[in-house]
Formats: structure tokens, sequence, C-alpha cells
């Protein structure tokens, strides 16, 4: 049978949102509209793929087995069409972690590359960037990645670009803030703070459970002066930045006394940058030329220095170096 790919889309889109309404907004479309798409594919195949009660929407087994080939499906279609109508386009890339400013990174690797355009788009999150690749409206995604809930990663591949070294963010006030250099285990005692909350924050999360770290407090995501700012005035709280990352400006000016970094040593903890894209089994042929680049970059820079002995990354993301 020939499926018709509106149907399909509609089908995916209402399966990710699990709900008509939102899903009918996605894609521009009426609900009733949606909804005739959904019945008319569910016909052809002879098969429900979705539920319906006055809670919301669910898939049914014939919907979860049939998800996965539709997104690669709807995928594909959409590489047909960019073969012919956009071949010469930029490259869309959705970064997430704004706090930690990727953009630092993205542009070290990308300015002066011959031949490299690419348009980067801001991502509220991983899932968010991750829906998207899988739905064919971006090439490649920039950010942290970790293993996600529910498989929602399915499908999608990633290498490692660059490891950073994080330091300790703290209040001038906080007992350790004269201190050059410390070791992660120093800060057992004190409050890690995070920029929002707790369950988006893999990292800060590895991090306080590898080291000791038992308070912590979550936020609503302001900004990183809202953040610095309440680092600022609690000398109980920390949290952590890249070193790259530049600090804030806050009331007083750049440089006003009130926060500090100071590097974490022995060992050093590592944030690890990484590209995703839709899995193949090589990277599409477009993404070519930003591979190389951040390869190029990580030469220049040993960003990708790692010594086991000497630094610390979570368990998946070294496992991701290792492959």
């Amino acid at each position: 049978m020939d499926l018709d790919l509106a149907q399909v889309r509609a089908f995916a889109t209402a399966a990710e949102e699990l709900h008509f309404g939102r899903a009918a907004a996605r894609l521009a479309i009426s609900q009733q509209a949606l909804s005739k798409r959904v019945a008319r594919l569910e016909a052809a195949l002879g098969a429900r793929l979705l539920d319906r009660d006055p809670r919301g929407v669910g898939l049914t087994g014939a919907g979860h087995r049939f998800l996965e080939p539709a997104r690669r499906l709807l995928a594909q279609g959409d590489l047909a069409v960019a073969a012919v109508a956009g071949a010469r386009r930029p490259l869309r890339v959705d970064v997430w972690g704004h706090l930690y400013a990727p953009m630092r990174t993205l542009a070290r690797a990308v300015e002066g590359v011959p031949g490299l355009e690419v348009e980067p788009v801001p991502g509220r999150d991983l899932p968010s960037v991750a829906a998207a690749l899988q739905r064919g409206e971006s090439d490649a995604g920039f950010g942290r990645v970790h293993p996600l809930p529910d498989g929602r990663d399915a499908g999608l591949a990633h290498r490692l670009v660059r490891l950073e070294p994080v330091d300790a963010l703290l209040s001038t006030d906080h007992p350790l803030a004269g201190r050059d250099v410390l070791r992660p285990g120093d800060l057992r005692g004190s409050v890690l703070h995070y920029p929002a909350a707790v369950d988006r924050l893999d990292f800060l999360t590895r991090f306080a459970d590898r080291f000791g770290i038992e308070e912590r407090a979550g936020s609503t995501n302001l900004g990183l002066e809202r953040f610095a700012e309440r680092i600022r005035t609690d000398p109980a709280c920390f949290s952590l930045l890249p070193a790259d990352c530049p600090l804030p400006d806050l009331p007083g000016g750049p440089g006003s006394p009130g926060i500090r970094t100071v590097p974490l040593a022995d060992p050093t903890p590592l944030y690890a940058w990484s590209l995703l894209w839709r899995d193949t089994d090589e990277p599409p042929h477009r993404l070519d030329p930003l591979l190389g680049a951040f390869t190029g970059a990580a030469r220049r820079s040993r960003w990708l220095e790692y010594d086991p002995a000497r630094d610390w990354l979570p368990g998946p993301d070294e496992a991701a170096l290792d492959g």
C-alpha cells in the first residue's frame, strides 16, 4: 500500500503531543482535519493507532510499533525534498543549554570555515531538540546529550566534540571562596544550586551523586544573571559553570565583588558538548563540513583531552568518548 505522508505526519505529531489540539496547532491545520487524517490512516492500515478519551490521547500497541518507522519515513521524505529544493541552504543547528553559553563553542568551531553556513536556532532543552530532529525540522543539535526517559532519543546518534572543565561558582562570602583550587569533595556541606528544576539538569545531578553533595536546590530558569545573583546572596550555595563561560555582570558592573569561580581538581569535572543528529549508518553527508570544523577546532584547542586519572566524566559521557 502507498502511505499518505500528510496522514503519517498527523499521526506522528499527535503521538508526540498526546493532544489533538496542540498537534493541530503545530501543523497549522484544524483539529477536525487532523482527526480525519489519522482516522484515514488507521482505516488504510486496518489498525487503531491512537486511543482517544476525555483525559487525552494515548498510543495503542500498534501505534507504538508504527511510530518509529513513521518518523524515519517522514525524515526520508524531508530529505528527498531538501535534495531538490534546498541543497545549498544553511545547516540548521538547534542549540540548548543556554545558561552554559553553547554559542561560544559553536562559533569557535564554525567561524571562518570556507563553504560552511550554519543557522543556529535556540532550542528549549534536549527533549525538544530531539523531537525536532526526529521530525526533520533541523539538521543537527548542539549541547550536552544524556539518556532520555521512555526512549525519546531512539533513532538519534551523537558525537562528543568538546570536553570543557567546570569551575565552582561561589559567593565571595562562601567559606571556600578564598581558595585557589578546590576538590569536588570539599563542597560537601554546601547546597548545590540548580539554575532550573532539579530533574532538568542531568550533569549536576550526576556530579552531586558522585561527590556526595546531598543538599540540592532547584529554581526557575530566569537567565544566568538572575542565577548568579542568587549565588551571590546565599553563601551556603554553590553551582558549577564551564571554565570558559564568562561571568555575568551583576550590580556594580563587570568584575564587581560578589561572585567568583574557583577551579576544581583531583579530579577535574568535564562538561561534554556533543553534536546530535538523526541516526543512520553514517552521519549525513550534509554534516561533513560541520563535523570537520569541530574536528579541526578540537585538534587546535585540545578540546577532547581526557585522562581518567585526572578528570571526571559522567558514565554515559565516558562511554561515548570510548565509542
